[in-house]
């Protein structure tokens, strides 16, 4: 195997993780103003920064999905495979705001966990592939 090909889809592997972890970082502002936006009564003020903290995760969720994308292409070329697949979309801001109450709150926070475990494992799987690159 061609260690050059072996790098480059490591190097992608690490770009991948940075960027998940960054989703991860935001991902895990969103529920901590979640929590808050359950328990408080100025809860439209806090719905408003969740829902800025989960624009913002949606947005470094693309550019981890070009990353995965990148990853996928690179391990194709030494015959490795990635599940990648992400998406925190689905969000129901109106709803949220609009009818903010203690279910809608709930919904909205369980959406937020729900992406966190996603990220979780797939970056749990990332990092299997760069233990399998690295006994390559």
């Amino acid at each position: 195997m061609d260690r050059k090909e072996i790098q480059e889809a490591r190097d992608a592997a690490q770009e991948v993780l940075r960027l998940l972890d960054g989703v991860e970082r935001t991902l895990r502002g969103a529920r901590n103003w979640g929590f808050f936006d359950l328990f408080s009564k100025r809860s439209f003020i806090s719905s408003l920064i969740k829902f800025g903290r989960i624009d913002k995760a949606e947005d470094q969720l693309r550019q981890a999905q070009a990353a995965l994308f990148r990853l996928q292409k690179e391990l194709g070329d030494i015959n490795l495979s990635l599940r990648g697949s992400l998406d925190i979309s689905g969000f129901q801001r109106f709803l949220d705001i609009a009818f903010d109450n203690m279910i809608s709150d709930w919904l909205t926070q369980s959406r937020i966990h729900e992406s966190l475990r996603e990220v979780e494992s797939l970056k749990r799987e990332v990092r299997q592939v760069l233990a399998r690159l690295d006994q390559m």
